[in-house]
């Protein structure tokens, strides 16, 4: 271990195993280490045993759930858009070679007590029961303006400067109702909350491009993908990668204490007696508490496990249903998440959800009743909140790159945004992500 690298990353959480991987394949010498004896850190993947070890202590699950080794349940679920970064990030690093992915069944949106499809294009808003007949027209109007427009083709633009008009001005435009705004703004363009009515439109256009593009891509019910085995594959496939470039891991390392030197600057790191010189450090909050004393929130979540699809979702094995905070009179909005055996992460005939949302009391279950009352019977159900940070220190001054934790969406976009905006810090560069997806039909099934 008493060697030099360009950069040492702590933990194998998803973030660490991107950021390794691409540094790996950018040249740079890598170590990467990780206390636990296990890939993953936070978005781990968990068997039965594991589950109840981590929810119920000594108790063991029982017998008529099926075989432990069957499931494996995401601690961070997250579906990626088809078409969206991390799918490129994988195609430019060539991971995808290490993965299989599935097509996610259905999208859905929460609205007026009712669980609906998201319509995405011009055809789905003119039958979506979610509007009725004049504003489908209005709804379709303005889906056709955001399909045709193209930010360098003026003539697509109708007058308006998508960089300074707000998105409410443009919705005000096609005079859409605040029922539409909200299936729009939140389960098409994916924004957490309603600042985005104040901001310029054209970040609400290009999120809503890459719904229907990424659900153009699969021709399924959804815009998403999801990898066979559930999520804990990913940082595996990214460690795989920055160890073909020459990356060096070590699991189960004590006390990884990160040393500075007189300027305060990384040096290196020191696990069980040896030094690791170096000069960056990249890792997830936990290893560096004293640099990380904003906490910005908590995510509630439940966990169940099922034997049945969740009702009115035309029994989809998989499936996102979104439910806009407006509609549950919260601050922010909660996520429904369900997988199953056909991804191979529950044994036949099992379905296991998620409800998760930024956390607004200490009582999870109450709060997260809205999305529970969609799921019909559970089988078992586990609840947990827990903290999310975000560092405070100054990364040029002191070389450590410290991740961001992860949020209570069931998508990648804001993951993968902290993930390349962490890559330009460490490396001064822009990753350059303008690959060929037509590549990447080798990960389609």
């Amino acid at each position: 271990m008493d060697e030099e690298y360009d950069v040492i990353v702590l933990g194998t959480g998803l973030k660490e195993c991107i950021l390794s991987g691409l540094l790996s394949v950018d040249g740079l010498k890598v170590l990467h280490m990780d206390r636990n004896d296990y890939y993953g850190g936070e978005s781990t993947s968990l068997n039965l045993i594991q589950l109840w070890k981590k929810f119920r202590g000594n108790d063991k699950p029982p017998a008529h759930l099926g075989s432990s080794r069957d499931y494996n349940v995401d601690m961070v679920p997250k579906f990626m858009m088809a078409n969206g970064t991390l799918v490129r990030v994988l195609i430019h690093t060539d991971v995808t070679k290490y993965l299989y992915f599935k097509a996610v069944d259905g999208s859905y949106v929460f609205n007026k007590g009712k669980v609906h499809k998201v319509p995405a294009t011009d055809m789905e808003a003119l039958k979506s029961p979610l509007m009725g007949i004049f504003e489908k027209r209005r709804a379709r109007k303005f889906f056709i303006y955001v399909q045709d427009y193209d930010e360098k083709d003026p003539k697509t633009h109708e007058g308006m400067d998508l960089t300074r008009v707000s998105t409410r001005a443009l919705i005000a435009k096609y005079g859409l109702d605040d029922n539409t705004v909200d299936f729009i703004g939140h389960a098409l363009a994916l924004h957490r909350d309603d600042r985005y009515l104040d901001e310029p439109a054209l970040d609400t256009v290009k999120r809503m491009k890459l719904y229907a593009e990424s659900l153009a891509r699969f021709q399924g019910g959804s815009p998403y993908i999801y990898p066979l085995y559930g999520l804990g594959e990913l940082p595996q496939a990214f460690a795989r990668l920055s160890a073909v470039y020459g990356g060096t891991y070590m699991l189960n390392k004590p006390e990884c204490k990160v040393e500075y030197d007189d300027e305060g600057k990384v040096c290196g790191v020191t696990s069980e007696g040896e030094t690791a010189r170096c000069k960056k450090v990249v890792c997830d909050p936990s290893y560096l508490p004293n640099k990380v004393v904003r906490k910005i929130g908590k995510v509630a979540r439940a966990i169940a496990i099922m034997s049945h699809p969740i009702p009115n979702t035309n029994d989809s094995h998989s499936v996102q249903i979104i439910l806009p905070q407006k509609q549950l009179g919260r601050k922010s909005d909660m996520y429904v998440f369900c997988c199953s055996y056909s991804h191979n992460v529950a044994p036949k005939g099992k379905f296991i959800a998620f409800v998760s949302t930024e956390a607004e009391t200490d009582h999870p279950e109450s709060e997260l009743k809205p999305g529970i009352d969609l799921l019909g019977p559970v089988d078992e159900i586990f609840f947990d909140i827990y903290d999310r940070y975000e560092p405070v220190n100054e990364p040029s001054l002191d070389n450590c790159f410290i991740s961001t934790s992860y949020d209570a969406t069931t998508h990648f976009e804001s993951t993968v945004s902290d993930v390349l905006n962490m890559y330009t810090m460490i490396t001064g560069k822009v990753l350059d992500l303008s690959v060929d997806l037509s590549a990447a039909s080798a990960a389609e099934e």
